[in-house]
């Protein structure tokens, strides 16, 4: 430390510039022009740094010294300005952070069920599910349950959610039938006939907007051959009045309309016809084996819990060549028919369907027996299934 003239302690040239460095960083406003002798200062620190740059200063130990940077200049502003730049950077980074934060919380409040769907995957699932392609035509008899669909409700938006019918044809598109081929000394065009009119008949029974509703199926019913008078006097009085050894709902699919209503008006459908030759000469049998999906609400309750029937189908009809037998051209004679009606009510037979609801209390009704079963499992017939005449389902 040196001397002043008046014998007061002088100030180094480091201190002074340690000191204008300072005052420049702990101000806000920009700095006023220094003094000739701050700049003279600042000017042979940056040529005695330089000089330390290029290898011609050496430290006490002969080694060479970090580079260090510049001081800051005197018109571009200090180095806390760069400081201070970043720091508001970080500052606004966070805001925006606390921001996203304060938006997912009230993300969570207001819709807690998206959030969970986004971290257990199940949006990811019902995105999949929803984007999936329709199945192909069923052929052949498949050789195993549809695989497992995401455990999902359906809605009044989406009836079909977290079911594998959501990639089943919809309504009488799903009813194909096959190409004609000429059988048990049938003609391919009476087969193709045969075929066109099983098709007619499984529309009628359950997808016909009347018949649904619980009105007469005339268009059915006229497709029957009416020289069959037993058949048809069991069929009168089971519409007339239902019973459980006489239940309409045997061939046909009703709902009450006091009790529910369908959720839009697309029934999903799958299954296969094929034709095989009858007992004897001039005989054909058409074989026909059906899902059909129906999602309902109820008409009193609550207007946005969706259920989901299952209904399938085992029916045979037989045709005949006239030239050969007794008949009415084309009429179609029922052989043998075998229902299953998954979620509906086991213990009521008025002749309609009535499914349980997530929103139902426990009514105490017959208690399910055999194990669960699986109503989209095609891959066995109703009968090897072996289900119990009030079973349960393994899902809807």
């Amino acid at each position: 430390m040196g001397q002043q003239d008046d014998g007061r302690p002088g100030i180094s040239d480091e201190e002074w510039a340690r000191f204008a460095d300072q005052v420049a960083r702990e101000s806000a406003d920009a700095p006023k022009e220094p003094s000739a002798r701050a700049r003279m200062v600042t000017e042979r620190l940056r040529r005695e740094e330089a000089e330390r740059a290029a290898g011609q200063g050496r430290g006490r130990f002969g080694r060479r010294r970090p580079v260090r940077n510049d001081p800051p200049g005197w018109r571009t502003g200090p180095a806390w300005q760069e400081m201070e730049g970043r720091g508001k950077a970080g500052r606004r980074l966070k805001a925006a952070a606390a921001i996203v934060f304060v938006a997912g919380l009230a993300l969570v409040v207001v819709r807690p069920g998206l959030v969970i769907d986004k971290l257990t995957g199940k949006a990811g699932a019902r995105e999949r599910a929803a984007t999936a392609a329709p199945l192909p035509a069923e052929s052949v008899r498949p050789t195993a349950a549809p695989e497992a669909v995401y455990p999902d409700r359906p809605t009044l938006k989406d009836p079909f959610r977290g079911s594998p019918a959501l990639q089943w044809a919809e309504g009488a598109a799903g009813i194909e039938v096959p190409p004609a081929t000429a059988v048990g000394g049938m003609t391919e065009d009476q087969v193709a006939d045969a075929l066109a009119k099983v098709k007619q008949f499984l529309v009628a029974a359950n997808l016909n907007p009347a018949t649904l509703r619980g009105e007469r199926p005339e268009e059915a019913l006229k497709l029957l051959d009416p020289q069959d008078e037993e058949l048809r006097k069991e069929l009168d009085e089971s519409l007339r009045q239902p019973t459980r050894e006489h239940d309409p709902l045997d061939l046909f699919t009703r709902y009450d309309p006091a009790e529910l209503k369908p959720v839009g008006d697309v029934v999903k459908v799958r299954g296969r016809m094929w034709v095989e030759p009858g007992e004897k000469a001039g005989q054909a049998e058409v074989k026909a084996d059906f899902s059909f999906v129906h999602p309902f609400v109820k008409v009193k309750g609550n207007p946005e819990d969706v259920a989901r029937t299952i209904v399938r189908r085992e029916i045979t009809f037989s045709v005949a060549d006239p030239a050969r037998w007794k008949g009415v051209p084309g009429a179609l004679r029922l052989v043998s028919f075998r229902p299953d009606l998954a979620n509906s009510a086991c213990d009521r037979y008025d002749g309609y369907l009535h499914p349980s609801f997530f929103s139902d209390p426990a009514d105490g009704g017959p208690a399910p027996s055999g194990s669960p079963v699986d109503p989209y499992d095609r891959s066995k017939t109703i009968e090897a299934r072996g289900q119990e005449e009030c079973g349960t389902v393994s899902r809807s």
